[in-house]
């Protein structure tokens, strides 16, 4: 079947205007329907790169007062008219026992950013900023829109990256095989997207600033059992979300091993700061190859994918689980790490030390 004749429901999760006509996807354009729907988030064809800042801030103890000043001070420089197109925060603690809040905010014009940074992202980071028992810092991600990719199992709750987009594509063609991630790339119908070389880390009093390599991998994973019944809850607590978390704590324990440098597993807070229902895994890695290896054949992750195949059938249709992530491969100009008064392994630190 020619990519003319195919079923109008199925497309390619490449826009159009960023599809180049010689790339070599797994399978022929046309030629197969995954099992399950999937969607990808549609950007205007004027946005040309987004933003991605992860703001954090650490505590060692999650009690201490100053952290909700932090916040809600952060929370309100958000808000502004220059601030970010959508945003979210979420937290975790960390393998040092540090709680770590991080508030991420997308913006689909970098000069926009760039307005708002200069007023409350390097504050945020400032030497000034850190006090005894606190750590701040900004991860910083500026990817052309064709270093992005998305996948969502339902298009009806944008999360993400995707919150900067102005709506959802049709039933994808490109998912649910190995490599399925990197078909939706554009940048990857003609560039390998191999580590090139070296990060680098430079220090300033307690400021940290680190530049990966070339084509470092991000990704940002996600589930939300928000909308699910009791039954199906009961399920993903006790058959999924343990295997999942056995895969991150693997990850953050000897991830180092097969290229991750970076990894967290966090829960999503609401406007209260209250933990919600919604949590995702973000890691960072050498390459996307890296990720690719991981996903297609380590034990950790084939565990966490036969459970979610276990959810899905089990549920069929019926099932109330979302799930979706961003994946992003930004050059070496297009990312920027600052960590200011944090302990060593924080982030990416610990990948140059």
């Amino acid at each position: 079947m020619s990519t003319a004749e195919q079923p109008p429901s199925i497309e390619s999760a490449i826009p159009p205007h960023l599809l180049d006509p010689a790339r070599r996807p797994k399978h022929r354009p046309g030629t197969y329907t995954p099992p399950y729907p999937s969607f990808s988030a549609r950007f205007d064809q004027k946005v040309t790169a987004v933003v991605m800042a992860y703001l954090g801030v650490q505590a060692r103890d999650p009690s201490d007062p100053r952290l909700v000043g932090e916040l809600g001070a952060l929370r309100e420089a958000l808000a502004r008219e220059d601030g970010p197109v959508s945003w979210d925060r979420a937290a975790y603690t960390d393998a040092e026992g540090y709680y770590t809040v991080i508030s991420i905010a997308y913006w689909d014009d970098p000069a926009a950013f760039r307005e708002w940074n200069r007023a409350h992202g390097e504050p945020w980071i400032a030497p000034g900023h850190p006090t005894e028992g606190l750590g701040f810092f900004l991860e910083l991600v500026l990817p052309s829109i064709e270093r992005v990719e998305t996948v969502f199992s339902a298009p009806e709750r944008p999360e993400g990256v995707a919150g900067t987009a102005y709506g959802f594509s049709g039933t994808i063609e490109e998912h649910f095989y190995w490599g399925s991630a990197r078909d939706r790339l554009p940048a990857a119908q003609r560039d390998p997207l191999w580590a090139d070389g070296d990060s680098t880390l430079t220090e300033t009093g307690p400021v940290r600033s680190v530049v990966l390599h070339r084509n470092a991998c991000l990704i940002r994973s996600g589930q939300d059992i928000t909308e699910t019944g009791p039954t199906e809850r009961e399920f993903y607590l006790a058959e999924v979300e343990p295997v999942l978390r056995e895969g991150m704590d693997f990850l953050v324990a000897e991830g180092a091993t097969i290229g991750c440098l970076d990894n967290r597993y966090m829960t999503v807070l609401d406007e209260a700061d209250a933990p919600t229902d919604r949590t995702f895994g973000m890691s960072w890695w050498r390459e996307l190859s890296a990720l690719e290896e991981w996903a297609a054949s380590h034990p950790s992750h084939l565990r966490i994918y036969g459970a979610g195949m276990r959810h899905l059938s089990g549920f069929g249709g019926d099932t109330r689980l979302r799930l979706y992530h961003e994946v992003t491969v930004p050059s070496g100009a297009e990312q920027r790490f600052v960590y200011a008064g944090c302990h060593d392994r924080t982030g990416v630190l610990k990948a140059v030390r």
